[in-house]
C-alpha cells in the first residue's frame, strides 16, 4: 500500500510539471493556432534565470525572476518571430523548431552543457510520512502549485475581460475580430502567460530534479505535447486531467515494468485516445 501511495503522489508531482507546461501550450494553440516548439526554451530560460539570480539574492527573489524571464521570452518570441507568420503555419513550425535548437545552443554557450545543481529550500529535501509512505516534500509543492495555477487560469478565463476574449477567440477567432477586438493583443498576452507558466515549470522542475540543463525544457516538452493532444487542444481542464493520467501511468509502469516502459505506455495511451476520441478527452467523439 505504501508503494502505491508513493508512486501515486510522485506521479501527481510529475503530472503537475507536465500541466504547467501543457496549459500554456494549450492556450497558445487554442487561440493563435500556433504549435510552438520553442515553448521548452521558455522553461529553460526561466530555470536558468532563477538559478543565476539565486546565486546572488537567494531563491525567494529568484523564483519571480525566473517566472518573469519566461514571460518576457514568450512575449518577445510572439512579437518578433510568430507575429509575421500567423498565416504561414509551415514557417511557424520551422521557425519555432529552429529557435528551440538555437536557444539550447545559446544556453550551452553561456552556462555549459553539464547539469547545474539547483538551489532547493531545505524542507523540500525532506520527506513526509503518509499512510506508511515516505513522500518527498517537493511533490507536495508541485501539486499545490499546479492546483493554484489551474484555479487562477480558470478564474482568469471566466471572470476577466481578456479571459473572455481568449475563450471567445478559441471558439471563433473570426467573429471576435469582426467585433473590433484586437485579437493580436490577446495573442501577445497568451504567449506571455504561456511563458510565465513555462518559467514556473522551469523553477519547479529544477527543484523536482535537483538540477537544470539546457536540454531539460525540450525533453519535458515532448510529454507536454502529448498531454495537450490527449486533453484536447485549447482545453485547460482537459490538459489537467490528461497530465494526471500521463504522470501517474508513467510512474507506475516505470516502477513495475522494464526501463523505458513508462514512456512507451504514454505513447500507447496517446494512440488509444486518438483512435477513440480524435479531439482529445475534452473534444467531441468523431462520427463513425
Amino acid at each position: 500500500m505504501s508503494t502505491v501511495i508513493l508512486l501515486t503522489l510522485t506521479g501527481l508531482g510529475l503530472a503537475a510539471l507536465y500541466f504547467l507546461i501543457a496549459s500554456g501550450l494549450s492556450l497558445v494553440f487554442g487561440l493563435a493556432g500556433v504549435l510552438n516548439f520553442a515553448h521548452g526554451l521558455f522553461l529553460s530560460v526561466g530555470a536558468y534565470a532563477a538559478w543565476q539570480a539565486a546565486q546572488h539574492w537567494g531563491l525567494t527573489v529568484a523564483v519571480p525572476i525566473g517566472i518573469a524571464a519566461g514571460a518576457a521570452t514568450g512575449a518577445l518570441v510572439e512579437l518578433i518571430v510568430i507575429r509575421p507568420l500567423y498565416r504561414r503555419p509551415t514557417e511557424q513550425v520551422l521557425a519555432t523548431v529552429g529557435l528551440s535548437l538555437a536557444g539550447v545552443a545559446l544556453l550551452q554557450s553561456v552556462w555549459g552543457a553539464d547539469p547545474r545543481t539547483y538551489p532547493r529550500p531545505a524542507w523540500t529535501t525532506g520527506t513526509t510520512s503518509l499512510l506508511g509512505a515516505e513522500v518527498p516534500n517537493d511533490r507536495f509543492l508541485l501539486i499545490a502549485a499546479a492546483a493554484i495555477v489551474l484555479a487562477a487560469l480558470l478564474a482568469f478565463l471566466r471572470w476577466t475581460r481578456y479571459g473572455l476574449i481568449i475563450r471567445a477567440g478559441v471558439e471563433n477567432r473570426a467573429m471576435v475580430s469582426a467585433l473590433g477586438i484586437d485579437v493580436r493583443a490577446a495573442f501577445t498576452l497568451v504567449f506571455t502567460i504561456g511563458g510565465a507558466l513555462a518559467g514556473t515549470a522551469g523553477v519547479l522542475g529544477g527543484i523536482y530534479f535537483g538540477s537544470v540543463s539546457p536540454s531539460q525544457g525540450a525533453g519535458l516538452l515532448i510529454f507536454a505535447f502529448i498531454v495537450v493532444v490527449i486533453g484536447g487542444l485549447g482545453s485547460i481542464t482537459g490538459s489537467a486531467v490528461a497530465a494526471v493520467a500521463v504522470g501517474v501511468l508513467q510512474q507506475f509502469v516505470n516502477y513495475y515494468g522494464t526501463s523505458g516502459a513508462g514512456d512507451v505506455s504514454v505513447v500507447a495511451l496517446l494512440a488509444v485516445v486518438l483512435l477513440l476520441r480524435p479531439g482529445g478527452l475534452a473534444g467531441k467523439v468523431a462520427a463513425a
